[in-house]
């Protein structure tokens, strides 16, 4: 049996980020993936394919509606679904060898299979031929990730009722596409289609979109998203049942004031979320818990109850995050050399890829009020910046949210042009405990997105902006 100084379970971005790290501290390392590319979710069927696909969709949608005013005309425009979706395929195959390329400079083992536990230091490998193999372990990082969710009376067909999976590879653009959920993926997904032609409607239980993040990105979004793309919303709608016959499907909601609403559409797609993937892993033979959400139970240094036995990402809990599973990958591998590492869970951006985009970080305004927390705001909207009209993206806003006594910034709010990207600058900001001030007085280049992050800050330092 091989012995291994530490075994990783899942190849995500946790699980590999971990691997590396871990390799990189002189451990010898394994890593398990059950299935033949590493890459977890995120590379195969979640973060990587949809951000293509969204690049794509984009491209075709500024080419039918935005070129004209640049000046470039076009004719005979249409859509060659099969190519996209082959180039999304190239893009994830690139990144998943990727990812093996690194595996072998950092001399890690992989081993597919199905891993499950058969005490605290031995795992079994349950490999594609039903054979099987064991490894022996001094410690196990637990990384196996997450699958998407559904609600108990819905059937996913795979065919006309869709997770976020299968909507990554349809052969066509569908007609109708009805989402149900109005969170990151199914909005990212529904921008997709929606700039490709379909009608594109969401169900949404609660009264806003993107309900983790502050209510006024939500608000804009389901703005913009109406304007530009013709998005059709039903909130605060309660889905009661989902069904197909033949190309159509069928969805019932119960609405606020207790009436029945039936939406028909070509697709359905389930977006309510994921859950934690613990299936089969034989975490009772090794002692591990699990808490009433069904994730695995960590302290604060993400170590399980089982002393040899860490868990990250996903299946733990917190943000489920391709770049906080990354983080904590890192944390847990120099943790287990005892060095004494810095996770900040209040410093994770948190993204939207629509168009325009949305980011944030820190607290949002109905957590300060919650706190009782006294504090002062400054927004900038991109209609006043320079740079934005030049690139006729002037939808959005940034929001800046900083402390009345001290000034320190305290949360970024931002949707608009390259969010995903600027929104870097205030994490870097609030790690440094920056003023909105400090960030008001520093010079940024014009012009420049960015300057709308100045501009927040001057407006909420002394309501001195300068360009409002």
């Amino acid at each position: 049996m091989e012995k291994f100084d530490v075994t990783v379970i899942g190849s995500g971005p946790g699980g590999y980020v971990a691997a590396i790290r871990c390799a990189q501290l002189g451990m010898k390392t394994a890593i398990i993936e059950r299935y033949n590319t590493l890459g977890g979710t995120c590379l195969n069927v979640g973060c990587i394919p949809s951000k293509a696909l969204l690049d794509s969709s984009e491209h075709f949608h500024n080419a039918e509606h935005n070129f004209k005013e640049h000046g470039i005309d076009l004719k005979d425009l249409k859509v060659n679904l099969k190519q996209m979706i082959d180039r999304k395929s190239s893009v994830v195959k690139m990144t998943c060898d990727g990812i093996n390329f690194l595996m072998k400079k950092n001399k890690i083992t992989v081993l597919t299979g199905h891993a499950s536990f058969v005490n605290k230091t031995t795992i079994e490998i349950l490999k594609a031929d039903s054979k099987k193999d064991q490894i022996e372990s001094a410690k196990t990082i637990i990384a196996t990730g997450s699958k998407p969710s559904s609600l108990p009376f819905i059937k996913i067909d795979k065919k006309r009722i869709i997770t976020s999976t299968e909507a990554l590879e349809l052969t066509e653009v569908p007609n109708h596409l009805i989402i149900i959920g109005g969170g990151v993926i199914g909005l990212e997904l529904g921008s997709v289609y929606a700039r490709l032609g379909s009608k594109v409607s969401v169900v949404e239980f609660m009264d806003g979109l993107i309900p983790t993040m502050d209510k006024s990105l939500g608000k804009e979004l389901q703005r913009i998203l109406k304007k530009n793309l013709g998005f059709e919303f039903y909130m605060k709608h309660k889905v009661s049942a989902v069904s197909s016959k033949g190309k159509e499907v069928f969805v019932t909601t119960d609405n606020d004031k207790g009436e029945k609403v039936e939406i028909k559409g070509d697709y359905v797609l389930v977006a309510v979320g994921r859950r934690p993937y613990t299936d089969n892993l034989g975490l009772e033979k090794a002692g591990v818990k699990l808490d009433n959400k069904g994730r695995v139970e960590v302290n604060d240094h993400l170590q399980t109850n089982v002393e040899n036995i860490y868990a990250i990402g996903d299946v733990v809990r917190g943000a489920m995050l391709a770049h906080k599973a990354e983080e904590e990958g890192v944390y847990v591998a120099e943790l287990m050399v005892g060095q004494k590492p810095h996770m900040n869970y209040n410093l994770i951006p948190g993204v939207v890829y629509t168009w325009p985009e949305v980011a944030a970080v820190g607290l949002t305004e109905e957590q300060l009020k919650e706190q009782g927390k006294k504090y002062k705001v400054g927004s900038f909207p991109f209609k006043a910046s320079g740079r934005a009209r030049a690139s006729m993206d002037t939808d959005g806003f940034i929001k800046v949210i900083s402390d009345e006594t001290t000034d320190e910034i305290l949360g970024v709010h931002m949707i608009g042009p390259r969010a995903a990207d600027m929104i870097a600058e205030a994490v870097v900001a609030m790690e440094y405990r920056a003023s909105a001030e400090d960030i008001g007085r520093m010079c940024h280049a014009h012009p420049t997105f960015t300057e709308a992050m100045k501009e927040a800050c001057l407006d909420a330092t002394s309501k001195r902006a300068l360009h409002i």
